[in-house]
């Protein structure tokens, strides 16, 4: 079925789309970190949430946060509003707000409780390294509404202390914006098999700004870019294509080199993994669905989900298999 999907969407790319201006993107925040995302089998409402071993209450539990330069002692419930309110638009579905509040959370206590990645700071304010980062006052100044700030607030407060766990441990938490339908597994895009994160559905994220994206490349800059050299049609220097679990390419021979799928996301700053190359002329035209990494919780796919009236639990539960939610001493 992505198959068929792959092949009309290269008719259309060759018969359709005729490119106006060639331009490139920049990469997205998270090409190769590990970022925030996630769950499956989650705690159900009444259910026993568990603790945390080893930490101290909630209402004392503080984060250093790097940013702009100066590290500050930042209450954790106070730091994943901010987070929440950067992550994800404050304009959906409370229960995907809920779902990002927590995977927040664990991704923060994850890095409060490893290995630092910065010198006297848990976590930074650069969305590029870290979690994206904003106050309430440069929320409103941007347009936002205090109904909208209410509901963020809403969403953290309600889950309160919540995290998810694998076998008792805190999860590397990630997730993106919109998968495309499906999401990945760890392994195809960083090498590792993680259990709790695997390829799954993700339907409903039709509405996403970037749910499918095309960008064009002139011949000559696609192959500087590549080192690489094509000619004619593009069925003759491509070839050898292989896919990952969540659809997206894994291998990919192009003018007699074989590229990984990640590694030609990071050189062309395509939006994901989930792509197919066609020419047109002397122009290179990649079309992508979906937008980061696609691990763990899609964004969209969380809004989508509440729409259709899943709760948090749910939706962290799809997301990142046989992991179960908990909640920090208190």
């Amino acid at each position: 079925m992505y198959r068929r999907w792959f092949e009309a969407l290269w008719i259309f790319a060759l018969v359709v789309i005729v490119p106006s201006t060639l331009v490139s993107i920049m990469p997205d925040k998270d090409l190769d970190d590990i970022h925030i995302e996630q769950t499956t089998e989650n705690s159900q409402a009444g259910e026993d949430m568990g603790t945390v071993p080893n930490e101290t209450p909630t209402e004392a539990i503080t984060v250093a946060v790097l940013n702009n330069g100066t590290v500050e002692d930042m209450d954790l419930e106070t730091y994943i509003f901010h987070v929440v309110l950067a992550e994800m638009p404050a304009t959906f579905e409370l229960n995907a707000l809920k779902a990002q509040a927590v995977v927040a959370r664990t991704y923060t206590m994850r890095r409060k409780q490893g290995t630092p990645k910065h010198e006297n700071a848990v976590v930074c304010t650069d969305s590029t390294c870290c979690q994206a980062y904003k106050t309430p006052a440069a929320y409103l100044a941007n347009g936002g509404t205090q109904s909208d700030l209410d509901r963020v607030k809403k969403a953290v407060k309600d889950t309160a202390g919540e995290v998810i766990l694998y076998q008792g441990h805190l999860i590397e938490a990630t997730y993106f914006s919109c998968s495309g339908g499906l999401t990945e597994d760890a392994k195809a895009v960083w090498g590792q098999e993680i259990p709790y994160l695997k390829s799954t559905e993700s339907p409903g994220e039709e509405d996403a700004t970037y749910f499918v994206d095309t960008v064009y490349f002139s011949q000559n800059e696609f192959e500087r870019i590549l080192g690489c050299n094509i000619s004619g049609s593009s069925d003759t220097w491509i070839s050898d294509i292989t896919y990952t679990n969540g659809q997206g390419i894994d291998t990919i021979r192009i003018g007699g080199k074989l590229y990984k799928g990640t590694e030609l996301r990071k050189l062309l700053g395509l939006r994901s993994t989930a792509f197919v190359i066609s020419a047109i002329g002397d122009t290179v035209v990649i079309t992508t669905k979906g937008y980061g990494h696609r691990v763990g919780m899609s964004q969209y796919g969380a809004d989508a989900m509440a729409v259709s009236g899943s709760n948090y639990r749910q939706i962290l539960s799809h997301y990142y298999t046989g992991t179960t939610l908990s909640k920090l001493i208190d």
